[in-house]
């Protein structure tokens, strides 16, 4: 028997405005773009459309996604996102045009399995500016290192230096930030004796500079995911406007599976909830509630659903259901009726994720 619900709609046109919206405006800046498409789990389908929106490579931390979207027959080149681990750099020099890196050690090992492979490996090596994930903290030393590529590692090849911003510290780019990374760049190309190919200023944080028209010149590189493929983060978390992007390329469809009137805060000794965590209630007296067939499992954090239907708060749930007051909702709801929903990045990563989530490809 084939699941119905959740389902999972892409719409296809407005993916294709969002992107030919941002990679207009990079490629007006001179800026590449690196199209992310780990945040919708490598779908070939995004992948191509990407490619044909402009996008100069393709992008993922995943080498199974890369893989996946090469046997559709997706052309690259590819970069992975993620610094690699030793145990996987043959998978990667495999697999990968370019790799981000980050460590004097795997390094070394990667110039030992490209002579075992016989090949030769393109790496932007990352720097750290305030956000604490990856990237060399001293300058010294990142450009000491960057410099030992060049001169001591004949399979690999030094494409540039990159910095990523915002996806841990929540550290904002700005052109300070930009500014930074420019300097760093100079002094690396002092020391090597040529312009590097790649100035990456980071991801879909970073575009906001574009967006502002307040990047400096000479970053020449972006990796953009979500500000195509949902762009909300920027313009609901973010505030920005004036961006023109849709935030419904992916739509989510739930069936109700029950409805009721239960008291709003819980009855006996709170404890845990079945994810360790211990949640807060608000005691808004009996409501009108509905649950939905699917759960954290399938979408993540739910409370992050934007529901389509007025007046519907999301409350939480479970691995397998989804709870919502629905006291203020002028539709009446009833088992069997079908809820939509817009996703935020979580969302989305969750459900393209899971295999038991069918997908609906919209193109009109």
């Amino acid at each position: 028997m084939e699941r119905q619900f959740p389902l999972l709609e892409i719409h296809m046109p407005h993916l294709r405005q969002n992107m030919e919206t941002v990679i207009g405006k990079c490629t007006q800046r001179n800026i590449r773009v690196c199209g992310v498409i780990k945040g919708c789990s490598g779908m070939p389908e995004v992948a191509n459309l990407f490619r044909q929106c402009g996008c100069s490579e393709l992008g993922s931390s995943r080498i199974e996604e890369i893989i996946r979207c090469r046997e559709a027959g997706i052309p690259g080149p590819y970069l992975l996102l993620r610094i690699p681990m030793i145990s996987e750099l043959e998978d990667v020099i495999q697999n990968c045009d370019t790799s981000l890196q980050s460590d004097a050690m795997v390094l070394d090992a990667l110039e030992a399995a490209c002579c075992r492979l016989e090949k030769t490996h393109r790496v932007i090596m990352m720097v750290d500016l305030g956000d604490l994930r990856e990237g060399f903290w001293n300058r010294d030393e990142f450009v000491n290192a960057c410099v030992y590529v060049e001169k001591n590692l004949p399979h690999v090849h030094l494409a540039g230096i990159g910095v990523n911003l915002g996806c841990y510290g929540s550290i904002q780019p700005t052109q300070d930030k930009m500014k930074n990374l420019l300097t760093i760049a100079h002094h690396v190309e002092a020391r090597i004796g040529r312009e590097l190919e790649v100035i990456s200023g980071g991801a879909s944080s970073s575009y906001t500079l574009v967006h502002w028209g307040t990047m400096p010149e000479g970053i020449n590189h972006l990796r953009l995911g979500e500000c195509m493929l949902n762009a909300r983060d920027l313009q609901v978390e973010w505030g920005i406007r004036n961006m023109n992007l849709h935030m419904d390329s992916f739509v989510l469809k739930g069936e109700v599976i029950e409805v009721r009137t239960k008291p709003s805060y819980p009855v006996g000794q709170i404890v845990i909830d079945a994810f360790g965590r211990r949640p807060t209630y608000v005691d808004r007296g009996n409501r009108k509630r509905c649950i939905l067939g699917f759960g954290r499992a399938d979408v993540g954090d739910m409370e992050r659903l934007q529901p389509h239907d007025e007046g519907v708060i999301v409350l939480g749930g479970s691995s397998d259901h989804c709870i919502l007051d629905i006291e203020n909702c002028p539709r009446k709801l009833k088992p069997g009726d079908i809820m939509e929903f817009s996703l935020s990045y979580n969302n989305m990563l969750y459900a393209t994720s899971r295999t038991d989530v069918p997908r609906k490809f919209i193109y009109e």
